[in-house]
């Protein structure tokens, strides 16, 4: 049993995996943003909701990141900027949060002597895949604002390790996908837009592949990562193995909705040509030498998305574009 702090815990990923260090017996304490309501985001649901720690911060802000971190033994950091389209936006927003935040936690684990850190890295770090299935040894290439910002915090904390001996891990998920998740992913995209009762759907790009894992397999791979000491220093990749195209996905989700649609592509939801990825397919071998293994395969993961936005629909806007 360890006390963990999560950053980001009040996220999509963040709050699965609070859950899945409870479940395994640890003590967690959740940095979640500052806001004036007050909210824990996705934590507000929990039903053992009082017996979280649950701490309002800001992860650009070293005194604030380094007082949250105080007494506990290691920190699963994930509070990022994820949207790879607001990223054209505001690029500077993404290197204010993903690289000094990422620096705010490092350096705060390094003088508080803290004895595991995980931070969170993408599989959009590699770009289109020059190489398939896709290595932790794949060169990394910044196609977008937001990988550009990933690779940086990455770097950032493989520095820390060899030149203070930081034990960090760097765990690399490949598209994650669940309930909880934002509108701005491609999988609730499809789900609000069919469940609003459209027959078009607007979407971007389709021939893209992917390699998904659901959720609550992902979060299992964070612990399976923290209690394994030999990848100290390295990047591990969480993927099922397994791609599919975003326009097979589509329909994929239609037929598990028992849903006809017509696809109509949408000028705004494109990305540039030269930043789109093309391809990710997840090698997971290191992964797989600890005891994770994907519990979900795609069909049961949609179906179980697809039964939580069927209850939570009031919490997404089918009709706009979420960047």
């Amino acid at each position: 049993m360890k006390r963990l702090l999560v950053t980001g815990a009040a996220g999509f990923l963040g709050s699965h995996l609070v859950e899945a260090c409870l479940q395994a017996g640890h003590s967690v304490r959740c940095l979640v943003r500052y806001n004036s309501r007050g909210s824990w985001g996705w934590l507000e649901d929990f039903p053992n909701k009082k017996s979280l720690e649950v701490r309002a911060g800001d992860i650009r802000d070293f005194d604030s990141v380094r007082a949250h971190m105080d007494g506990c033994d290691g920190v699963l950091h994930l509070a990022a900027l994820i949207g790879i389209p607001y990223s054209y936006e505001s690029p500077l927003a993404y290197i204010r949060t993903n690289v000094e935040g990422t620096y705010n936690v490092l350096q705060s684990a390094r003088t508080l002597g803290v004895k595991d850190v995980i931070v969170t890295s993408t599989s959009e770090t590699y770009g289109t895949a020059q190489r398939v299935p896709i290595d932790e040894d794949h060169p990394l290439v910044g196609q977008s604002p937001y990988s550009a910002s990933k690779i940086a915090a990455d770097q950032l904390a493989i520095s820390f390790h060899r030149s203070f001996g930081l034990p960090v891990k760097i765990v690399r998920p490949f598209n994650v996908y669940g309930p909880r998740q934002s509108a701005r992913a491609i999988i609730p995209t499809v789900i609000t837009q069919i469940l609003a009762g459209k027959k078009q759907l607007k979407l971007g790009n389709l021939t893209p592949t992917r390699d998904l894992t659901f959720v609550k397999d992902t979060a299992r791979a964070f612990l399976a990562v923290l209690d394994e000491p030999s990848f100290a220093g390295q990047v591990v990749n969480v993927g099922n193995g397994k791609e599919i195209s975003v326009g097979d996905l589509v329909q994929r989700i239609a037929s598990v909705m028992s849903a006809k649609v017509e696809i109509i592509a949408e000028e705004q939801r494109v990305r540039p040509a030269a930043s789109e990825v093309e391809r990710l397919l997840c090698d997971n071998t290191r992964i797989l030498k600890t005891s994770w293994r994907p519990e979900y395969d795609l069909e049961r993961g949609l179906q179980e998305t697809v039964h939580f936005l069927q209850a939570n629909q009031h919490l997404y806007k089918p009709e706009s574009y979420n960047v």
